[in-house]
């Protein structure tokens, strides 16, 4: 049987969820139940990323210590997937034991292939990043643009791994899409920054306590990005593992554009290096602002998804983002859009449909559907802009079928049909079933809380005027 194994980035624990986070988590949940329901294998993994000085400072700072405030995070993260009806099935973390040894042998791994080196470095090192960066990386004020602070001038030994030596076969197989890199801008960025010339990176640093110990090196803790990237392997019970005879390599990293390089360079060079095959294919989204604005503690204009499901429902959340905003591009958040869409295209345009369908049922036909062998519209075939993420595409071509039904109904203006004509009101009835049917089966994926309520309202033996699947927003 074919296999998917897909993968969001697991997330850094210095900060709570929020609707960036949402957003990419959701695109692969809705990618793992399109691939489950097609009948395929799936391994869908997220987690958390617990390592690093940053860690150490942000459990410091909340009176903690780093076992205390990753296992308090890490908990925020795997609720909030919960509330939002995101259905990993593993969630891994980077101070799990299991995730720990194998990113000793994996150290290990390199070590042998002849690509490890010590020497000393000196350089602007950003805590934020928790990385290295060059000046030309620094604004007009000499600090990092994101983390709008001076970097730290630092001399240190690390270790060494030679990306210089591998800029010509990530080329080559970005190139022939043996490595697959989307979409097609991200392809173009990643392929000019290797045409620059790619330099060796340090893969470790002395004096930091909360890592991975360099196993040939006790006084070194392996880089917290190095850990990270494992994360995808380690999950899969590394080397000799059932699940990493099944499902590796993976067939998709889903990441946003800002690490790109982590995973479409050094990433995929790191495992030529080990002889550990590469993964099938990275796809990068792009970010979204709220109301125009970059998201920010500074501004205050975090959004916590669990709020909002809390208010719209998860359904709601998970139509509003991949609706909203085009997979890969960058978009913009807003209260207002979201509630537009709520109003708009879920209870006026698909509740409404259902609450008139059941209705009609209900009230003209006793709550029985005659048998009559239904002719749905043929609703577009949804299946490949699923496969190739372009959910917004899937749902504009599904909600143009909801709202011809809703024309239809007006139209003929069914309701009165049940008396003047009552064969054609039973067939048109049954198709629109059919139809509902129909929907709610290319809608699984994405919103699996509102098919499970047509599902069960349509195959009830009587059918009765059914609740509101959208209620009106107080």
């Amino acid at each position: 049987m074919e296999k998917f194994y897909l993968t969001t980035p697991i997330y850094y624990v210095n900060a709570q969820p929020h609707i960036g986070t949402a957003y990419t988590t959701i695109a692969a949940d809705a990618l793992a139940r399109f691939y489950r329901l097609a009948g395929t294998q799936t391994f869908f993994l997220t987690g958390t990323d617990e390592h690093g000085s940053k860690i150490e400072q942000a459990a410091a700072a909340a009176g903690k210590t780093p076992e205390e405030f990753t296992d308090e995070m890490a908990a925020k993260f795997s609720l909030t997937w919960d509330m939002l009806d995101i259905a990993p099935d593993d969630f891994i973390r980077t101070t799990e034991d299991r995730h720990k040894k194998a990113v000793v042998l994996f150290l290990e791994l390199l070590k042998k292939s002849g690509k490890i080196y010590e020497d000393e470095y000196e350089g602007l090192y950003c805590v934020g990043h928790e990385a290295f960066l060059n000046k030309s990386d620094l604004d007009e004020n000499g600090l990092c643009p994101d983390h709008k602070k001076a970097p730290e001038k630092l001399k240190e030994k690390n270790w060494f791994f030679k990306l210089s030596d591998y800029g010509e076969i990530l080329k080559q197989r970005i190139l022939s899409n043996e490595f697959v890199v989307a979409p097609e801008s991200r392809r173009n960025e990643i392929l000019a920054f290797i045409d620059q010339g790619l330099e060796d990176v340090a893969i470790s640093r002395p004096n930091v306590k909360w890592g991975i110990k360099i196993p040939w090196d006790e006084g070194q803790t392996v880089y917290v990005w190095v850990d990270a990237l494992f994360n995808y392997i380690s999950a899969t019970d590394f080397p000799k593992g059932e699940k990493y005879k099944q499902f590796w390599p993976a067939d998709l990293h889903i990441v946003g554009k800002d690490i790109t390089r982590f995973h479409c360079i050094i990433w995929p060079a790191l495992l030529e290096a080990a002889k550990i095959p590469w993964p099938k294919k990275v796809y990068a989204h792009g970010f979204f602002t709220i109301n125009g604005q970059k998201i920010s503690k500074t501004l205050g204009n975090v959004i916590d998804p669990v709020e909002l499901a809390q208010k719209y429902g998860p359904d709601t959340v998970r139509y509003f983002l991949l609706r909203e905003i085009p997979f890969g591009q960058d978009g913009d958040f807003s209260i207002e859009k979201l509630e537009a869409r709520y109003q708009g295209d879920l209870a006026n345009g698909l509740g409404n449909l259902f609450s008139r369908v059941t209705t009609l049922i209900a009230t003209k036909l006793d709550g029985v559907v005659p048998e009559i062998v239904p002719t749905p519209r043929e609703l577009k075939d949804t299946a490949l802009m699923m496969a190739e993420m372009r959910f917004h595409e899937a749902l504009a071509r599904i909600w143009e079928e909801i709202s011809w039904a809703n024309r239809y109904i007006d139209e003929t203006k069914l309701w009165e049909q049940a008396e003047k004509n009552p064969k054609l009101f039973g067939e048109v009835i049954c198709s629109l079933v059919a139809l509902l049917g129909e929907i709610a089966e290319k809608l699984a994926p994405i919103m699996p809380e509102t098919t499970e309520k047509i599902r069960k309202a349509l195959a009830a033996d009587s059918i009765a005027k059914a609740e509101p699947l959208f209620p009106r927003q107080k």
